[in-house]
């Protein structure tokens, strides 16, 4: 069921999203060569603390059997990790990769959800192109997240541009809303046809999330039941913010 937010929900929503957007401006400020993905997920875990939050990905149930909690603050994906990689004290960040930092602060009841591609040290243009297209995927799809439109507006325009300029679109994976659950209805895929799907509603707050791939769209799970890698090994990137559909322009609650 999509729910609507009241006014009093969406101040709780916007203070959860200041607390995410604050994690990973932390984040950012320590990515280097040489720091590992354990140390970076400390970061964030204190700074949400510190701020009176709660890291709702740490101990997120899998819903797999035989498959563990996801034991970390952040999803802390490298090059060919699409989603959910699992920070730890061996995974040490060298010059020329590429991570993206997703992760969720729950705050008073609601969460805020936000995801960025950063650069770990000097990378190729081509590689600084796929993270500028697919953050630039989140605007183009958020052109048309506005009360009255379709889910499917924004879900096409996503994909559209980002196959325009030669990359692929995950699909087993997908937005979300999201509110006092983390995953919350609808599901937001990063494709589809214009003009179908719910209607927007002012007080949606949605989790609006391109996931790119350099080349095929082909995923695969690593055996820790959480890693989601490429197929071919090419590159990815992921850029996401929660939003809040009004009667006018969506408005941006993860940055800040």
């Amino acid at each position: 069921m999509v729910t609507i937010k009241s006014k009093r929900e969406i101040e709780l929503m916007r203070e959860a999203c200041r607390v995410a957007a604050l994690a990973q401006k932390e984040i950012e400020k320590a990515i280097k060569p040489g720091i590992s993905t354990y140390e970076l997920d400390k970061i964030a875990e204190d700074t949400i603390r510190a701020n009176g939050g709660i890291p709702a990905e740490k101990g997120y149930p899998s819903g797999e059997k035989g498959v563990p909690n996801f034991p970390g603050s952040i999803c802390a994906s490298i090059n060919d990790e699409v989603i959910h990689g699992i920070p730890s004290k061996n995974t040490i960040l060298k010059d020329g990769d590429i991570i993206s930092i997703d992760l969720v602060a729950f705050k008073n009841g609601y969460n805020g959800d936000c995801a960025r591609t950063y650069i770990v040290g000097n990378v190729p243009e081509s590689t600084k192109r796929l993270i500028e297209v697919t953050k630039q995927a989140f605007f183009e799809g958020i052109k048309f997240a506005k009360e009255g439109n379709r889910l499917g507006d924004i879900s096409n325009a996503i994909g559209t541009y980002v196959e325009k300029n030669g990359y692929s679109v995950v699909k087993e994976f997908q937005g979300h809303g999201i509110g006092a659950s983390m995953h919350e209805d609808p599901g937001i895929p990063n494709y589809g046809k214009p003009g179908r799907g719910i209607r927007l509603q002012a007080g949606m707050t949605l989790a609006i999330e391109p996931m790119v791939i350099m080349g095929k769209s082909n995923i695969l799970q690593l055996e820790d039941g959480w890693t989601i890698i490429t197929e071919d090994g090419s590159l990815s990137a992921h850029y996401e913010n929660t939003i809040l559909i009004t009667k006018k322009e969506p408005e941006i609650l993860t940055i800040i």
